[in-house]
């Protein structure tokens, strides 16, 4: 047995797919007491505001940072989203036209798909940190993950973290195509073991995004992650998160499986472009 057996041999079988559709629809049902303009505000402060689009440009994104540096402080009892999440070449425009408190995400590591050399993986965060990025959103794997080549999934993301400084590292599953409750549950303990701080559900980019099911699992395991080692990692949930309707949904699974603990943009976070719109509107 090699040392990642041996870690992934501490948590619990995670449960069958069938259970944890009912599980998750039992918490579910609870959403409607987290209907409140107190949690509606609450979720706007936990959006990554994201623009990852083809058609980006240098002059969109500094119009991008602006609509957030208006909104700060234009609603005195609503807090400002948590962090705009771009590419890694707009960090620095982020930084020059940024004038209010929010974190600086920046995707990198051959974002969507992971596919490139591992030197071009680092030297992208590098990059991305040394421009200004506090946060680094990169993706699982999976391929490896496919071929449980352990060794090489847990290494390049030791290596990726190192290169990360000070910056926290957002490790995304891609959970629409591992699928499984069980890939699901292995994928999030080897990202944590490996220095992940937050695990991020989906790129929303390839592959299906964020269900309550995968964001079930992923907080089930962060949770028994917490009880053997005393650590915290946050959960971001990305990817098809539209409506407040959707995000409270998230909110209520963080919740409940979680606690009140985890319901701060430190550790809870929705990646989204549309969605703090209609937050603003049904707050």
């Amino acid at each position: 047995m090699n040392k990642y057996e041996e870690v992934l041999k501490h948590f619990e079988p995670v449960l069958q797919d069938e259970a944890i559709r009912q599980k998750t629809a039992e918490i579910i049902d609870k959403s409607e007491e987290n209907n409140t303009p107190e949690v509606l505000k609450f979720l706007y402060s936990c959006i990554d505001l994201t623009s990852l689009n083809t058609e980006d440009s240098r002059e969109s994104i500094w119009r991008f940072t602006e609509a957030v540096n208006d909104f700060e402080g234009s609603k005195s009892d609503v807090p400002n989203v948590a962090a705009i999440c771009v590419y890694p070449n707009f960090v620095s425009t982020v930084k020059e036209a940024l004038t209010s408190d929010v974190q600086i995400a920046a995707t990198a590591g051959g974002f969507p798909a992971s596919q490139t050399f591992i030197e071009v993986k680092i030297a992208e965060v590098s990059l991305a940190v040394s421009e200004g990025a506090d946060e680094i959103d990169i993706v699982l794997n999976v391929g490896a993950f496919i071929e449980e080549n352990w060794e090489e999934l847990c290494r390049e993301i030791e290596e990726i973290k190192d290169a990360c400084r000070g910056a926290h590292l957002k490790v995304i599953l891609e959970t629409g195509l591992l699928k499984t409750a069980a890939n699901i549950q292995k994928a999030t303990i080897l990202s944590m073991y490996s220095g992940a701080d937050f695990i991020k559900t989906s790129t929303g980019k390839v592959y299906p995004g964020a269900n309550p099911e995968a964001v079930y699992v992923i907080c089930q395991t962060i949770k028994e992650y917490y009880r053997i080692h005393r650590k915290k990692i946050g959960i971001k949930v990305s990817g098809g998160v539209r409506t407040a309707e959707d995000a409270i949904k998230y909110y209520t699974l963080v919740k409940e499986i979680l606690g009140e603990e985890w319901l701060t943009p430190q550790y809870f976070r929705i990646g989204a472009s549309s969605l703090a719109t209609d937050l603003l509107n049904k707050i």
